[in-house]
């Protein structure tokens, strides 16, 4: 099984005769619009394609996506709910999934918990491999900014998501998760007590743009707690998660 990062929090995942996309924002070519590893070659892949989104935010969904239809009419489209509350998407467009809801067919299960933002997390099971994608779920609060009732509140309503999803699923075997140094100074607390409370053997950072050096820099904490962690250095690069 191969995750392939296409840019920002934007993935796709690669099994044996099925394809999923998640949060697609803009394909992976820094200099082409609408080319790039799914353009080029993610769309025309035999098997099953699931394209998912946690929610409308424009750096996580792109209504773009409904037209690969045209290319691909066997598509599966998995929605936040949210996307059809924000008319960004038609009721017949896709099928979709508040927190708590279940997707599954024979190929794939997908649940939904919760986001300290809008819209869902991601926990999908797929041929034996549980993945998890945070969508905007992060403790997400600037130090430099916020009062210390706003950072209280911010990191009880993330943990309390968090206690959620280890109920269900106390280990995962790779997380993609908000590692983004814009911020602040304690950006990086949400992904470290992420990985204290589920088990991650993998942990994948994401929703840094093109801040990469900010994002990889978790490694060293990741690593501390027995996460093998994929150093992002450019956009299209594939990772083998199976090894």
């Amino acid at each position: 099984m191969k995750l392939d990062y296409i840019y920002h929090s934007g993935f796709a995942i690669e099994a044996d005769g099925v394809t999923v996309i998640i949060d697609y924002y803009k394909d992976s070519s820094e200099t082409e619009y609408n080319k790039g590893i799914v353009h080029d070659y993610l769309l025309g892949k035999p098997g099953e394609l699931y394209v998912l989104s946690s929610h409308f935010h424009p750096d996580h969904f792109n209504r773009e996506v409904l037209l690969w239809k045209a290319e691909r009419p066997d598509i599966h489209y998995i929605f936040s709910k949210d996307i059809l509350k924000h008319r960004r998407a038609a009721r017949e467009d896709a099928t979709y999934i508040n927190k708590g809801d279940v997707y599954e067919d024979q190929n794939i299960r997908i649940e939904a918990f919760g986001s300290t933002d809008v819209g869902i997390s991601l926990l999908i099971d797929l041929q034996g491999v549980r993945l998890f994608h945070a969508g905007d779920l992060n403790n997400w609060h600037w130090s430099e900014e916020s009062t210390p009732q706003e950072i209280r509140k911010a990191e009880g309503d993330f943990l309390a998501e968090v206690k959620c999803l280890q109920q269900a699923a106390p280990s995962v075997d790779v997380a993609m998760f908000p590692v983004d140094n814009r911020i602040g100074k304690d950006y990086m607390r949400g992904a470290e007590q992420f990985v204290e409370r589920i088990k991650t053997a993998i942990f994948v950072p994401m929703h840094f743009s093109e801040e990469y050096q900010g994002g990889n820099a978790f490694r060293i904490f990741a690593e501390s707690k027995g996460c093998r962690f994929l150093s992002i250095t450019h956009r299209g690069e594939s990772f083998d998660i199976t090894q």
